[in-house]
């Protein structure tokens, strides 16, 4: 379309990286973005000048951002981290030789508890978001803690640092320490406020918005895990969980729900299970769980890091996206050591290769291609956004990163023979797909030197 009047407010001409679809890398050199004043994709233009695209749309007073002149540069769309434990940064790389259970009661629960301090709560949140921006997540699945005033807080620096950001008042009225345990109409309270809260400081929830979480079943009373699924059903809430991340954590839940087929059932008997749920991990889903979230629409966060650190398992994420579920990639921290979504693609594409060589299976290994459709286009999916986030089309939000594989004290090495150039029509394509395998393995936030959230500058090197 050329010749309309649109309201842009800047350009970005370069090259232009994504993954449309699974296993699918696009490369479009010589691009031309433009994006309106609410941070929309409202031109796509390639082989043309900044000069010609002005004029045919007579633009005025648009910002441009040309780096459409030689070097390794490309745009790419931001990281979707489907779940992270805010408050559990402080930990990262700290888990000894423990698992799930021992992990959560040595490390995890004292220090979540430790941040109704909001004066310690707001070092840790802003520190998150801004080493999660500084890698180029513009989208992330908090979990928060069970503090009210804390959560609220998370929300409120998420809006401040202009991170996109889901926000979950974490529920456990059970099983837990009793210094960090809340009652049933103490967790019914705190989720409303937090709620609340959050719609009144972005009314339309173009930034933030609330997800219901309950921690995971064993920390949530029968009681608990109905309101939270009515709750969800009556306002089309997302809600986030973990499922089948740990077999100690599976045979606990068989004998706190002995009339429950698997531990999915517990969660689709409370409502808490449709194409707005997110659940965590799902290592050792049996094939009735496996179709009854494919069936009800969820879908599932691949933590790769994580599941390795506590020594709980490998997913089988081929056999997931081949029974269309949707998956994205979450860093899980603390349990995950990086904040990074860049290393937890890399540790995917590792820990898949990891569990064909078990099963013998060519087809479960993830190529760099898959692994970066789940970081983006997958993610997207996961939390709801797909039409909004997630690839480089008009509608979508400029939710991007801006990577340099030439940035100072870049880890990244490309030669001149490795460049690739469209005249060099044989090895072009496989050329670009060594670059952007070269950045997925050695790359990290030195070379995402900008981040954009909704058409915002967020980070700038």
């Amino acid at each position: 379309m050329t010749g309309a009047k649109l309201n842009v407010r800047a350009l970005y001409k370069g090259t232009f990286i994504h993954t449309p679809v699974l296993g699918s890398l696009e490369v479009i050199e010589h691009g031309i973005v433009g994006v309106d004043h609410d941070g929309t994709i409202v031109i796509l233009e390639r082989n043309r000048s900044l000069e010609q695209v002005i004029e045919d749309f007579d633009l005025e007073e648009v910002e441009t951002v040309d780096v459409d002149h030689g070097g390794n540069k490309f745009f790419f769309p931001g990281f979707i981290d489907t779940h992270i434990h805010a408050p559990q940064y402080p930990n990262n790389g700290i888990f000894g030789n423990s698992t799930l259970l021992d992990w959560l009661t040595t490390y995890t629960f004292p220090l979540e508890a430790s941040l109704k301090d909001l004066t310690k709560a707001k070092l840790v949140y802003d520190k998150v978001i801004e080493r999660t921006l500084g890698n180029g997540t513009t989208c992330a699945s908090y979990y928060a803690t069970i503090d009210t005033d804390a959560t609220n807080l998370l929300a409120d620096l998420s809006i401040e640092h202009g991170q996109r950001a889901f926000i979950g008042k974490v529920c456990m009225n059970q099983n837990s320490p009793d210094y960090y345990c809340e009652t049933f109409e103490e967790s019914k309270e705190s989720t409303l406020k937090v709620i609340e809260h959050i719609n009144k400081v972005d009314p339309h929830n173009k930034l933030v918005a609330p997800i219901l979480t309950p921690r995971f079943a064993p920390s949530c009373t029968d009681e608990l895990l109905h309101w939270l699924g009515n709750l969800k059903k009556e306002h089309g809430y997302h809600s986030q969980t973990h499922i089948c991340e740990n077999k100690d954590e599976i045979k606990w839940v068989h004998e706190l729900y002995p009339d429950a087929e698997g531990y999915t059932d517990v969660y689709k008997d409370h409502n808490l299970l449709d194409e707005k749920t997110i659940l965590a991990h799902a290592i050792h889903l049996t094939e009735h769980e496996k179709d009854m979230i494919r069936d009800t629409g969820a879908g599932v966060s691949h933590c790769p890091i994580s599941n390795s650190s506590i020594t709980s398992g490998e997913c089988r994420v081929r056999w997931l996206l081949d029974n269309g579920i949707p998956v994205g990639l979450g860093t899980d921290v603390s349990g995950g050591f990086s904040p990074s979504i860049l290393q937890t693609a890399r540790q995917a594409v590792l820990v898949s290769r990891h569990l064909a060589m078990s099963t013998a299976l060519e087809k479960d290994k993830l190529s760099v291609e898959d692994v970066l459709y789940l970081a983006t286009q997958g993610g997207a999916k996961l939390v709801g956004l797909n039409d909004k986030i997630g690839s480089f089309e008009l509608g979508k939000q400029w939710d991007v990163q801006l990577v340099d594989l030439d940035a100072k004290g870049s880890q990244v090495d490309v030669f001149e023979w490795q460049v690739p150039h469209i005249v060099e029509i044989e090895t072009y394509k496989l050329k670009w797909s060594n670059v952007i395998a070269k950045w997925l393995f050695n790359g990290d936030d030195r070379n995402t030197t900008k981040v954009w959230v909704n058409g915002r500058l967020v980070k700038a090197l």
